[in-house]
C-alpha cells in the first residue's frame, strides 16, 4: 500500500427534509478517513483503511462500498459492538445539522494491536477525530504514529466530540511530530500555529481557505491558489476531497502550487455533489471544471 488511513466510519443516512417531522432517507457511508481513502483510490493510488466494524449488516454496507471503490479493507478488524451512525439535515442550501450516534460503537474500541500498516508504506494518513473518540482509538493512533512512517495530519477539530482545550493538548504534540499538517486558519492555531509547526519540524503546513482556495508554508515560504467558484450542493466531505487532491500529487511528485491546484479541483468536485465522498473525481475529470456551464458531453 502506498498510503493507510485509520480512523471510524459510519453508515449514513441523509434526510430528504427535516427529521422531526419524519422523513426519507439515503442511505451510504460517512467518515473522514475513509473520504480521502476513496478520493486517493479514484485518482489511482493504493489506499488501505484502517478500523473496526461491528459485525453486523452497516459494517457490511461499509466494507462493501470501500471495496467498491478500490480500497483496501483487508486489515479491517470486526467486533460486537454496532458500527456507528451518523444522520444528516440539510437545514438550509448549505447548511447541514448533523447528529451522532457513535458512543460505544465498534470503532470507538479500537486498540494499538488493531493497527497493522504492512510493508512499502509511504504515508500514513490521519486525523484528529479519531483520539476523540476514546483512550483506545487515541492510543491506536498513537501506535501507528509510532511506526516510522511520514505522518500527514488533518487536524479536522469536532466540538461534539471534545472541548477545543484538550484536542488542542493532544493534537498539538502530534501535528508536530507530521510531515504534513492540514487545517482551517483555526484548526492550524489550535495546534500552535503555522511558524511554531514549522520550526517543530513540520515539513508543509497547508491551510483550507474554503471557497477562497488554499495555502501552504514551508521553511522556503508560501504559496497560495484560488478556489473554484461553482455552484454549492453539499459541503461536506469537501476538506476531504481537498485533502486527498493534495496528497495526491505530493505522491505523484509535484510542485507545492500544483498540489493545491488539483486539492482545490477536488475539493470543487465535492461541493457540486450530495454526499461525503460521492463527488470525488478521477483523473479523467479534471478538465470539466473548464467545460461551459450546461454543456451536455455526448
Amino acid at each position: 500500500m502506498t498510503v493507510v488511513t485509520l480512523g471510524e466510519t459510519m453508515v449514513a443516512l441523509r434526510g430528504k427534509g427535516l427529521l422531526r417531522l419524519g422523513t426519507e432517507f439515503r442511505t451510504s457511508i460517512a467518515g473522514a478517513e475513509s473520504n480521502v481513502a476513496i478520493g486517493l483510490a479514484r485518482l489511482g493510488h493504493q489506499v488501505r483503511w484502517l478500523s473496526r466494524l461491528g459485525t453486523d449488516e452497516s459494517g457490511e454496507l461499509v466494507l462493501r462500498t470501500l471495496r467498491a471503490e478500490g480500497v483496501d479493507v483487508s486489515a479491517v478488524v470486526r467486533g460486537p459492538e454496532p458500527t456507528g451512525l451518523v444522520l444528516f439535515e440539510q437545514r438550509l442550501p448549505d447548511v447541514t445539522r448533523v447528529e451522532y450516534h457513535r458512543a460505544g460503537s465498534a470503532a470507538a474500541g479500537l486498540r494499538p494491536e488493531h493497527v497493522t500498516l504492512g510493508e512499502g508504506v509511504r504515508l500514513l494518513h490521519l486525523t484528529g477525530i479519531t483520539p476523540a473518540l476514546g483512550p483506545g482509538p487515541r492510543a491506536a493512533v498513537e501506535a501507528a504514529a509510532g511506526t516510522g512512517v511520514e505522518i500527514s495530519l488533518d487536524v479536522n477539530l469536532r466540538t461534539r466530540l471534545w472541548p477545543a482545550a484538550e484536542a488542542a493538548a493532544v493534537l498539538t504534540p502530534l501535528a508536530r511530530r507530521a510531515g504534513i499538517v492540514i487545517g482551517s486558519p483555526e484548526e492550524i492555531a489550535l495546534v500552535g500555529g503555522v511558524k511554531s509547526l514549522l520550526e517543530a519540524g513540520v515539513g508543509e503546513v497547508v491551510t483550507k481557505l474554503g471557497a477562497d482556495g488554499a495555502s501552504v508554508s514551508t521553511a522556503d515560504g508560501e504559496w497560495t491558489a484560488p478556489g473554484h467558484r461553482v455552484p454549492v450542493i453539499d459541503s461536506i466531505g469537501a476538506g476531504d476531497a481537498f485533502t486527498a487532491g493534495y496528497l495526491s500529487a505530493r505522491l505523484d511528485g509535484l510542485g507545492l502550487e500544483e498540489r493545491l491546484a488539483r486539492g482545490n479541483a477536488c475539493g470543487a468536485f465535492a461541493v457540486a455533489s450530495a454526499g461525503d465522498w460521492e463527488g470525488a473525481p478521477t483523473r479523467a475529470e479534471w478538465e470539466l471544471l473548464a467545460v461551459e456551464e450546461g454543456t451536455a458531453l455526448r
